[in-house]
């Protein structure tokens, strides 16, 4: 804890909700008996084991064996040259390296091409709401959690936050590109170096003792429920709040939008038994994984000013106080007070008259003199923060880490 007086930190992804009916009279790191029924999963069936206690047994392993063995140095240099879908994995990776990321990169036998490309066309068309959601909503929720905000802290990449946003982002990018899943993107390689990472970051995390004083009993972290919770605060959160906000979204695109993040929940490793098959059963499962846990922590408090004074600096019209008061319009005053948002009066109340104004515009439900001044600033603070978050030109490299954060 010593660091969190000197250099906070954040990470963009992952989020929790208000707190459950089945969590109300339970501690912050408890977690509610696992009902969520199987048969409405992707896979139609399944064991019905809480996904708490299941981490990734292919990419487990494997991770640890690598760096037990060494050399993540040369190993990194060997990924960063790998790119593209339709790359197979470099020669020169350890055999059996290369054998499990040949085997992760393959897509599900019940990926459909066509809702795969609908999906990226929402992306393109809603993409303002979807970036800013991804960021204001989900990556300040993911302070909120405290599994999540811990394990990020005491991991290698707590040490440079800067870097670890511009690879998280890069996950939210590349899900939403237009060549997504074609041999040309890029996310099926994002998918299997972000799953890698998780099985080292498994390995290294239980040798901090400043994790495992914090860990709330957990022995090994980023389980499947964990990589669970983060999936609702992407893809179940942010189709909730765009049609709270009125944003149109047909039901062929609004399931288009939810078969790209099931095929990608597969690709980071999550078991098919566990990957909701409709809206319905995502919205079950998340009030059951995601709205109990809402807890606030040093480590989540520490992450939010980091992420906030990132922002800042751009000098893009994204002020603090602009982006606090957004965050408490998405988010709510509970989750803003949970994290740390400073209280805007004048701007909370100009944001949530002006920007429903602002959605109806957009969607064309009200001409162009209905809208005040102030919806055009927000606007392109928006926009100026999801060019800056998701911006395809930066190169971002995803390595493997080899050691927690230091010190």
């Amino acid at each position: 804890m010593d660091g969190l007086s000197r250099r906070k930190m954040l990470t963009t992804g992952g989020a929790l909700g208000a707190l459950g009916a089945l969590g109300l009279a339970a501690p912050a790191n408890a977690r509610p008996l696992w009902t969520w029924a199987p048969d409405t999963s992707v896979a139609g069936s399944g064991s019905g084991v809480d996904p708490q206690w299941v981490w990734d047994e292919q990419a487990d392993p494997v991770l640890a064996a690598v760096l037990d063995r060494g050399g993540i140095a040369a190993i990194n240099d060997q990924l960063a040259t790998w790119t593209r879908n339709d790359q197979a994995p470099p020669a020169g990776l350890p055999a059996d390296l290369r054998e499990f990321m040949d085997q992760a990169r393959q897509l599900p036998s019940w990926a459909d091409r066509t809702k795969l490309d609908r999906a990226a066309r929402i992306n393109s068309t809603k993409g303002i709401y979807i970036g800013a959601l991804y960021g204001l909503g989900s990556g300040l929720m993911s302070t909120a959690i405290p599994r999540e905000s811990r394990a990020v802290y005491y991991s290698k990449g707590g040490a440079d936050m800067k870097d670890r946003i511009a690879k998280t982002a890069k996950l939210g990018y590349d899900i939403g590109a237009t060549d997504a899943y074609l041999p040309q993107g890029s996310m099926i390689v994002t998918a299997v170096k972000t799953r890698m990472v998780h099985a080292a970051v498994r390995h290294l995390l239980p040798r901090s003792p400043a994790w495992v004083r914090t860990s709330g009993g957990q022995a090994t972290p980023i389980s499947q429920a964990d990589i669970l919770v983060t999936w609702h605060s992407l893809a179940t959160f942010v189709m909730r709040k765009m049609k709270e906000w009125g944003v149109r979204v047909s039901t062929a695109d609004a399931d288009a939008y939810l078969h790209v993040w099931q095929v990608s929940a597969h690709m980071l490793g999550v078991r098919d038994e566990y990957i909701p098959a409709s809206w319905d059963a995502a919205n079950a499962q998340s009030k059951q994984l995601l709205d109990p846990l809402l807890a606030s922590t040093p480590e989540g408090q520490a992450l939010t000013d980091v992420l906030l004074g990132i922002v800042a600096q751009l000098d893009l019209g994204l002020t603090r106080p602009l982006i606090s008061a957004f965050s408490r319009y998405t988010l709510g005053d509970r989750i803003g007070d949970m994290i740390g948002l400073s209280e805007e009066p004048i701007l909370e109340p100009l944001i949530a008259t002006a920007w429903p104004l602002l959605v109806a515009f957009r969607e064309g439900l009200i001409p162009l003199p209905a809208i005040p001044a102030v919806a055009w600033t927000l606007e392109e603070a928006l926009r100026q923060f999801v060019l800056l978050f998701l911006n395809e030109a930066q190169p971002i490299a995803i390595t493997i880490p080899d050691t927690n954060r230091p010190g």
